[in-house]
């Protein structure tokens, strides 16, 4: 089997000596997981950044099997890493999407607001400009895995951002809130030092 699509890269984690396991959200696939060969070398390392867009190739021998990736960067969010509040809410949401997300089923709502999130975060002047898209993403999270939500409210601030946390550790996050948690927890500090 091969595929090739654009995906947004949500983790990567070391395997073996030189290799990346890379977990991405795609339109038409939904998250996929891959083998980066070389993915820990200082030519691929800044292309498996979560948040980054990249044109991804996958090819599988059999089905059960780990597929190989090779990944071609398309746009990169490596300049706003340098930013703390940015750098926690990319690191929340692409934390969360990969805690959260099953495998290999499509949420083309997710991925174009998860795409639009990551723009709103890099180019919004202030927190103010993208929280509020922060807030939705996490509702429609929990819409489209099952749990309902209500609306959120266009003019959130902490009390709405707090709430909508309550949401996510008592129904996705259940089981596993410690590692994704302590991402949001990060943002939330940061984002009180704004008021």
């Amino acid at each position: 089997m091969h595929l090739r699509t654009a995906a947004i890269v949500c983790s990567s984690r070391s395997h073996g000596e030189t290799g990346a396991i890379v977990r991405m959200l795609s339109a038409d696939h939904g998250l996929l997981a891959g083998y980066v060969a070389g993915g820990r070398g200082r030519h691929l390392r800044p292309i498996l950044v979560p948040g980054n867009l990249v044109e991804a190739e996958l090819s599988w021998r059999s089905e059960g099997q780990l597929p190989t990736a090779r990944l071609e960067l398309t746009h990169s969010r490596g300049p706003w890493l340098g930013e703390p509040l940015a750098a926690a809410a990319i690191g929340w949401v692409t934390a969360l999407t990969t805690t959260t997300l099953p495998e290999r089923q499509a949420y083309p709502s997710l991925y174009s607001a998860l795409s639009g999130l990551l723009e709103a975060v890099c180019h919004a002047p202030s927190a103010r400009g993208w929280l509020p898209g922060l807030v939705a993403y996490e509702a429609l999270l929990l819409r489209e895995l099952g749990y309902g939500g209500e609306q959120p409210d266009p003019d959130v601030g902490m009390a709405g951002f707090d709430k909508a946390g309550q949401r996510l550790e008592r129904y996705l996050l259940a089981d596993r809130r410690g590692d994704v948690m302590g991402a949001r927890s990060i943002l939330r500090e940061r984002l009180a030092r704004i008021g």
